[in-house]
């Protein structure tokens, strides 16, 4: 249906006249987040509503109704089908990625006119996700080792070693009207070998 499917990098930007060459064409871009709200009461995990942008576009030397609608030859797809098309591949799908699933957006023109002779059309398909996003601890510098951190420990950014693990849950209970007083110590490191030992 498309010659190329790539990265948007401003082709549109160009001369429209090296742009036709190239069309059918689909260009994906991130549009960026335009929302975040906060997902739990620590404070500490946020849910980003981000949004993707597929731009598909074609010509046709007869019309720009054409170049919309297609043609009576098969390789003069049209703008209206591209976008049906780019519609129902994405609409429903996380793309193996620990994303919410695509939802579909508006589609807008970007451009409906004529160049070198040649009609042609460009859509903007948007697409909505969401992810949830982990917020450090207050004070909190990365964690070494971690794997959320993995960036900040490749590039040697400050880190925070981590909190030390609780091994050991103390206990001591007054009881009312008395001076009796029960205690107990529980190590947890060696409970939890025991359970799943037996």
């Amino acid at each position: 249906m498309v010659q190329d499917v790539r990265t948007y990098a401003g082709e549109l930007d160009e001369d429209p006249g090296r742009i036709v060459r190239s069309l059918p064409a689909a260009w994906v871009t991130f549009g960026g987040i335009v929302k975040t709200e906060r997902y739990s009461t620590s404070r500490r995990k946020y849910i980003a509503t981000g949004r993707f942008v597929v731009v598909v576009g074609d010509y046709n030397t007869r019309s720009e109704q054409s170049a919309r609608q297609g043609g009576t030859v098969r390789d003069e797809v049209g703008t209206n089908l591209l976008v049906e098309s780019v519609r129902r591949l994405l609409t429903g799908q996380d793309l193996g990625l620990e994303i919410d699933y695509f939802e579909p957006g508006r589609v807008r023109t970007l451009f409906n006119t004529g160049v070198a002779e040649r009609a042609m059309s460009v859509f903007a398909c948007e697409f909505d996700t969401r992810w949830v996003e982990h917020a450090l601890e207050n004070g909190k510098w990365p964690e070494r080792g971690a794997e959320a951190d993995r960036l900040f420990n490749r590039y040697h950014g400050r880190l925070s070693d981590p909190d030390p693990e609780l091994l050991n849950l103390g206990i001591l209970y007054q009881m009312q009207d008395s001076d009796a007083e029960i205690s107990g110590l529980t190590e947890l490191r060696e409970q939890q070998h025991e359970q799943n030992e037996g």
